[in-house]
């Protein structure tokens, strides 16, 4: 694929469109949350570098997707067809955690708190979108769950309208096989101010409420 048509060429006023500075800043401002002054203080910042940095880091790239490969059990990214986590023999593997990516999967890991193993669903239902129940990508976790070794599924999509409609979808999925099946809860975020709440997670904060 060309790069052309991944997404419009930036008009970058320093560089004729041929430089070469020009072509790596309009490759840096293509990857998400990097806008072209981000880009272009990556670009000189790996030219202040020696040679070798460079080299190392587009061998690193071109690589990426001949070394990382999908886990074939729970769809997370590691080295080898199992990741790291599900060949873990400490992990309680009754206990499932479903997620919208790879990057929900590490920030609950962040936690130090959750032994079970994971599920990644890499996108969520989004009708509008085309994504529709088919291609939620569930099958091999079902049938394991339908195997009698799950006894529960923790549903941690996103709190948005995509990922409320997911954990619907997979809770009407797995409830009928009499396996437990629980939501993150939501609330007021540690050091956050009440006043600058919004009332859908204040509601929910106190819905979810307990005893001290």
């Amino acid at each position: 694929m060309k790069l052309s048509s991944i997404a419009k060429p930036l008009t970058i006023r320093a560089f004729p469109p041929s430089d070469p500075l020009a072509e790596l800043v309009d490759i840096l401002a293509r990857l998400p949350g990097i806008g072209e002054r981000t880009a272009m203080r990556l670009c000189f910042f790996v030219l202040r570098q020696q040679p070798e940095y460079a080299h190392a880091l587009s061998k690193s790239l071109a690589e990426l997707h001949h070394r990382v490969k999908k886990c074939q059990q729970c769809g997370n990214y590691g080295s080898n067809e199992s990741c790291a986590i599900c060949l873990d023999h400490r992990r309680d593997r009754s206990t499932v955690c479903i997620v919208a990516t790879v990057q929900d999967l590490v920030a609950v890991e962040r936690t130090n708190t959750y032994r079970g193993v994971y599920f990644v669903l890499h996108q969520l239902l989004a009708p509008l979108d085309g994504i529709q129940p088919d291609d939620i990508r569930v099958g091999p976790l079902l049938e394991q769950a339908k195997q009698g070794t799950i006894q529960e599924i923790i549903i941690a999509t996103p709190l948005s309208v995509e990922g409320e409609a997911t954990a619907l979808y997979l809770a009407q999925l797995f409830r009928p096989l009499e396996i437990t099946v629980t939501r993150i809860a939501s609330g007021v975020p540690h050091g956050g101010e009440l006043e600058f709440t919004d009332h859908v997670t204040m509601e929910r904060a106190f819905d979810g409420r307990k005893a001290l």
